[in-house]
């Protein structure tokens, strides 16, 4: 099975054909390739309100289901990928002090 052309988009990064999926395990957005693929660790569906729905393939469900077809998620096959963001922005050493403005005193 293939998704349906109105829900096809591009990747603003590589303008490959995606669609935009909503997970079932927390309802976030998550960019899927467009073909489906034997090879893919995610199963799409169409959920009966007409929004594309992704779970991932485990070991413990890998079974596809009747409605569902393998897909690969977007972020693995992009081919322009955003760059990587640092994991803590700039931390301080350890033991560092935390400069604080003097304050005088009053009299």
């Amino acid at each position: 099975m293939k998704p349906a052309t109105r829900h096809l988009t591009h990747c603003s990064r590589c303008r490959a054909p995606i669609v935009w999926c909503l997970t079932t395990a927390n309802g976030r957005r998550q960019p899927v390739d467009f073909e489906p693929t034997e090879e893919g660790n995610v199963a799409v569906m169409q959920g009966p309100d007409g929004v594309l729905y992704v779970r991932t393939v485990t070991a413990a469900r890998p079974d596809i289901r009747p409605g569902e077809w393998r897909a690969m998620p977007h972020h693995a096959t992009c081919a322009a990928p955003p760059p990587r963001r640092s994991s803590g922005g700039q931390r301080a050493a350890a033991g560092a002090v935390r400069p604080v403005p003097w304050q005088g005193r009053q009299g």
